[in-house]
């Protein structure tokens, strides 16, 4: 009895302090410190811009149900929405002399005739940062993994000639499956908790599964940094081809339907200069718009909030093998139901992100932010974004940085600066 007392006295005074307790700023005009509040706690109201009008939030914005499921055998796309759209071949569309995944040019086309490749690279703890090769990948997905941390999952393809150091390559999850089977992948990884590992191995896709070993067959190596083993391997894709044909394995052309690009700027309403992303006090970061460039510059996080003072401090994130400011033309925010496969995987936080059938997402390009929905309309291809009515959004050409946060994250606009807190149901 004496106990419930004090937890209804706590209550009682924890609900006064907040009662009285001033509004949280939406955003922030200084990046370098930013004082935020300590609690971060996700709103009842996911996907619902505050303190701007916003007249695409009308429309009724269904989300999957997030209990698991396994892949359906047919995609069910809300009735408003005017998808799938048919994708051309590659031949048929004239998309030899063009990159799918970046609506880019391409002066040597003979990239097309290989399996793209899917890296996972490391992004706790800080000292990994800065990574070697994200500048050069096609398509960046960026997702919570568990305890604070995120995991980014490159795709390379018409530049897997170039990225000699790739990592550090950090282990799989289950996320990780859904990459593969869109862009028809290899994935390189560094091994997996044995659930999701099983997992893997018992995929009608397992052979394109490759974890670490010894020689130079994958073509993994230590890095050229003096820290601790686990977080010093790297991935070599330049030499990747020659290994796939000495271990025969499938590496045949792929047809892969990458999206619809245009360097038309679009009309929207929603101005944006900022992004920020915040998935927990340990690791958080933002987008911020250069007009001169039509790109969005990565800051990261450098220092966390439980260690050091409660202020949000950033650096630039560069590419430490390319030496380059990590950018993307496109930043997509996709909400996705983080789920279990089995209960007891909530104690270890081994998440089973779904991206099935269909969902809310904003693309950000040109500095404007466009209310989307993503459609993954085919198990073998990637999402589909479109406009609530239905549309096929046209991303800018270059390279697009998933961010991909949970249905339920907390969403917050105070002018042209965004702010998405990562929540799972």
């Amino acid at each position: 009895m004496v106990f419930w007392k004090k937890r209804l006295k706590w209550l009682l005074t924890f609900l006064l302090i907040v009662s009285c307790a001033p509004a949280t700023p939406a955003s922030f005009s200084d990046p370098t410190p930013v004082s935020v509040s300590p609690n971060n706690i996700p709103t009842p109201t996911p996907f619902q811009v505050q303190n701007s009008p916003n007249p695409y939030l009308d429309v009724p914005t269904p989300q999957p149900v997030p209990t698991f499921t396994p892949y359906p055998t047919k995609y069910v796309i809300p009735q408003e929405i005017s998808v799938p759209v048919d994708f051309a071949s590659a031949a048929a569309s004239g998309l030899l002399t063009h990159n799918p995944l970046t609506g880019l040019p391409v002066e040597d086309a003979s990239f097309l005739q290989y399996r793209p490749l899917a890296i996972k690279i490391g992004n706790a703890p800080d000292y990994v940062r800065p990574q070697s090769g994200l500048t050069l990948a096609d398509v960046v997905y960026e997702y919570y993994i568990e305890w604070g941390d995120t995991r980014f999952i490159g795709i390379f393809w018409s530049s897997s000639d170039k990225a000699e150091r790739v990592g550090p390559v950090r282990s799989g999850r289950y996320f990780d499956e859904h990459i593969v089977r869109m862009y028809h992948s290899f994935l390189f990884f560094k091994g997996a908790d044995p659930r999701e590992l099983d997992h893997f191995n018992s995929l009608d896709i397992s052979e394109r599964f490759v974890t670490v070993g010894f020689g130079n067959c994958p073509p993994y190596f230590m890095g050229p940094y003096k820290r601790d083993s686990y977080n010093n391997v790297f991935f070599n894709a330049a030499k990747w081809q020659a290994c796939a044909e000495r271990k025969r394995l499938d590496d045949d052309p792929q047809t892969i339907s990458g999206g619809f690009f245009s360097e038309v700027e679009p009309e929207s309403p929603l101005e944006v200069t900022r992004i920020y992303n915040f998935y927990s006090v340990y690791n958080y970061s933002y987008w911020q718009y250069d007009p001169d460039e039509n790109v969005y510059v990565r800051y990261q996080e450098s220092k966390d909030l439980v260690s050091f003072r409660k202020v949000e401090v950033y650096a630039p994130l560069f590419d430490d093998y390319t030496r380059e400011p990590v950018t993307a033309e496109n930043v997509v925010v996709l909400f996705v139901p983080y789920i279990f496969t089995n209960p007891n995987q909530a104690e270890d936080e081994v998440f089973n992100p779904s991206l099935i059938d269909f969902g809310n997402a904003y693309v950000f390009r040109d500095g404007v932010a466009i209310p989307a929905r993503w459609n993954r309309t085919a198990i073998d291809q990637p999402i589909l974004l479109t406009h609530l009515d239905g549309t096929p959004i046209y991303l800018r050409p270059g390279q697009t940085f998933y961010q991909i946060m949970g249905v339920t994250s907390k969403q917050i606009q105070n002018g042209t600066e965004w702010r998405f807190e990562f929540a799972t149901p």
